[in-house]
């Protein structure tokens, strides 16, 4: 059988089991201690960014369509689908009512394009802290517990550590007047060592900073790559969520990047339980493949790692 025969006959099975695994695998707060999963799966709108962007997807519908189309009953949204949006409380009230119609949790909105929360010049520093505090307010309304944000900075190792750290500080003073966190993913230039990134959690210093692990996000630079175990291992501690990032699959069905075997031992083994967002960014497959590839894969790690 070729490879691609295989991928196929692994999807088609895939597919038929999603509707049926989607109520054993989902835990209801109601449970007992002993029920509960060792971690729960979410959705991450950025695997599904090529249909919304197509506008084949309407925004609004996104958490409908993780719960119907995938079992998944808690979304993370991302600002690029409704950046003009962040100050509509018309738009935020409808997409919260959704998403609570339907049991369907939000969780955290990632925040791209507001700026370098590590800018050199602190006056832009302080615009692009600034420029977050609508999306904190968004979060808040939301129910959300989180905003994502980058860590961009410019200069030497030890300069962007004492920047960013200091971006990070005073948004997460703002966040915790909210009652929100302030979560950075590691997302490329010195953020994607997970070394400089956790320094600078701990520089920022603020019970409501922490980070966003992404399994796939370790280019530094060009064919600069930090060692992704290494750097989740590093950058656990601080954790308040988790990006399951996955781009291709095998026959067999396993990610061809990321041993997520290694990669959620590492996790759990940190003494996280919460939710773990699907993140699915390939082409091979479509992106609802991918999202069902991908949820398929962790249920079967979550099952291998509880045994």
């Amino acid at each position: 059988m070729s490879r691609l025969a295989s991928r196929r006959q692994f999807l088609h099975t895939s597919s038929a089991a999603v509707a049926g695994a989607a109520l054993s695998t989902w835990w209801s707060p109601v449970a007992s201690a002993a029920e509960k999963p060792l971690y729960e799966i979410s959705l991450a709108g950025w695997s599904l960014h090529r249909e919304i962007f197509a506008k084949k997807l309407d925004h609004l519908d996104f958490a409908k369509t993780a719960k119907e189309a995938f079992g998944i009953h808690a979304v993370e949204y991302v600002n690029q689908f409704w950046k003009d949006k962040a100050k509509d409380a018309a738009y935020i009230a409808e997409l919260k009512k959704r998403a609570d119609d339907l049991g369907v949790k939000s969780l955290l909105i990632m925040i791209d394009g507001e700026g370098a929360l590590g800018d050199a010049d602190e006056a832009k520093r302080k615009t692009a802290v600034e420029n977050h505090y609508k999306w904190v307010e968004a979060a808040k309304a939301l129910g959300c517990h989180s905003i994502r944000v980058n860590a961009s900075s410019s200069g030497t190792y030890d300069e962007q550590v004492e920047r960013a750290a200091d971006g990070l500080r005073k948004l997460s003073e703002f966040g915790d007047t909210h009652g929100i966190n302030v979560i950075v993913e590691n997302h490329g230039g010195l953020s994607s060592n997970g070394e400089w990134l956790a320094a600078t959690i701990r520089k920022a210093n603020h019970p409501r900073c922490g980070t966003l692990p992404d399994f796939g996000n370790f280019r530094v630079k060009d064919n600069d790559w930090y060692d992704r175990y290494k750097g989740v291992t590093e950058l656990m501690p601080f954790a308040k969520a988790v990006s399951a990032k996955s781009h291709d699959f095998d026959a067999a069905g396993n990610e061809t990047k990321t041993d997520y075997k290694k990669m959620m031992k590492i996790v759990v083994d940190a003494g996280y339980h919460g939710f773990v967002g699907i993140e699915y960014e390939g082409s091979v497959l479509s992106e609802h493949d991918g999202i069902i590839a991908t949820k398929k894969l962790l249920e079967r790690v979550r099952t291998e790692l509880t045994a």
